[in-house]
């Protein structure tokens, strides 16, 4: 495993950090929990040391899981990260009242890295202004209960800015970042601004929501054929020295081993010129085909109306990556379809790259009828 500077903290942390949003399923709604536990200890047995979790992910089964993954002793070999759910806290005792909960489900004392989750312009006007957010997470350093500051972002990079400018003492940030998204959210620049202030940088979303992973023909074949498409993409983070780590979350364990195996061969400074190009071109050819940016994070879900919208948006996509036979069969095959959509907005709320779902839907339900004209 290689490890890197992780901003001013004058820690290290390994390349690769385990993110425990995408464990392995019994079915939908049921972690596996024997083979999530399995993993994240085998991963950190293999050198990993930064285990990522939050109050939402598993519909809040994650956080008590990495809790039973770091007993008898792997608590003391890794750093831990969790998320305050800003949008739950109505008051400022409410920041506490969270906080010891996740410590209970953790089975910790201390949270290492604590970030205030998903911050859009919203977030940080209404939760982390109003009830004095930062000064709450400074307090619970001084209690010993949290060591580094941090947040995690979904928005345009000008609220990016603003966050920065808000506070000196942020120690840390994640946002989402890969060869596509260059320009989104808080983007490249954003990484270079957070990164020239001394904070450490967390990439998330490195394969956009699996769609890097195996994306369609067109993409796939701007490639060559010496490495995946997955290693590619990780290879793109990993060569740029502002970036202190990237998170996968891994969902079996040939994803663990595969991306142990690429963070073994990690280095700043390792894609060619000729490489540079091709993430160009890779990103011209998926643009182009991008109908929604979904990254399949299911924050949208459940819906009152019964849609999975995830889902949807992916049948949705396959139409323009020249995909319809499976698009048309897996949509067919859903028991709510778009047209149900009646836009009562619950979604746009919580989603974080700021789909516009409910004027996406109509036009979703259009394509899939023509489909079946």
């Amino acid at each position: 495993m290689k490890y890197r500077d992780f901003g001013k903290t004058g820690i290290t942390v390994s390349a690769l950090g385990f993110g425990a949003m995408r464990l392995p399923l019994l079915d939908e709604d049921c972690v596996d929990e024997k083979r999530a536990v399995a993993m994240i200890r085998h991963a950190i047995d293999q050198g990993v040391n930064y285990i990522d979790t939050a109050y939402p992910y598993h519909r809040g089964e994650s956080e008590r899981i990495v809790g039973k993954a770091l007993k008898d002793g792997y608590r003391e070999k890794t750093y831990l990260a969790t998320k305050c759910p800003v949008w739950k806290l109505e008051k400022p005792e409410d920041f506490d009242a969270v906080l010891e909960e996740q410590l209970e489900k953790l089975q910790t004392d201390h949270v290492d890295f604590y970030l205030l989750h998903a911050l859009s312009r919203e977030r940080f006007e209404e939760k982390v202004k109003k009830l004095e957010l930062v000064k709450a997470m400074e307090k619970a350093r001084e209690e010993g209960k949290i060591k580094y500051i941090g947040f995690s972002f979904h928005d345009s990079y000008d609220v990016f800015q603003d966050i920065l400018d808000y506070y000196d003492g942020w120690d840390f940030c994640q946002i989402q970042y890969n060869y596509v998204d260059l320009e989104h959210q808080a983007g490249a620049k954003g990484l270079k601004e957070a990164a020239e202030r001394g904070m450490a940088v967390v990439i998330m979303e490195p394969l956009l929501g699996g769609r890097l992973a195996n994306p369609a023909d067109h993409v796939k074949k701007v490639f060559p054929e010496d490495k995946s498409p997955v290693e590619y993409a990780l290879d793109f983070l990993w060569d740029q020295p502002e970036v202190s780590l990237l998170l996968s979350g891994m969902s079996d364990e040939q994803q663990l081993e595969d991306n142990l195996s690429y963070a073994d061969r990690s280095q700043v400074g390792m894609v060619t010129k000729e490489e540079g190009q091709i993430y160009k071109k890779a990103k011209e050819v998926f643009d182009s085909m991008a109908l929604v940016g979904c990254t399949g994070c299911r924050y949208c879900v459940p819906c009152p109306f019964g849609l999975e919208i995830p889902e949807i948006f992916s049948y949705y996509n396959m139409t323009a990556a020249h995909r319809e036979g499976e698009a048309k069969s897996g949509y067919g095959a859903l028991s709510v379809k778009a047209q149900e959509c009646r836009a009562c907005h619950h979604c746009e709320k919580e989603c974080p790259q700021m789909i516009k779902i409910s004027q996406v839907m109509p036009e979703v339900a259009r394509v899939f009828e023509k489909m079946e004209a």
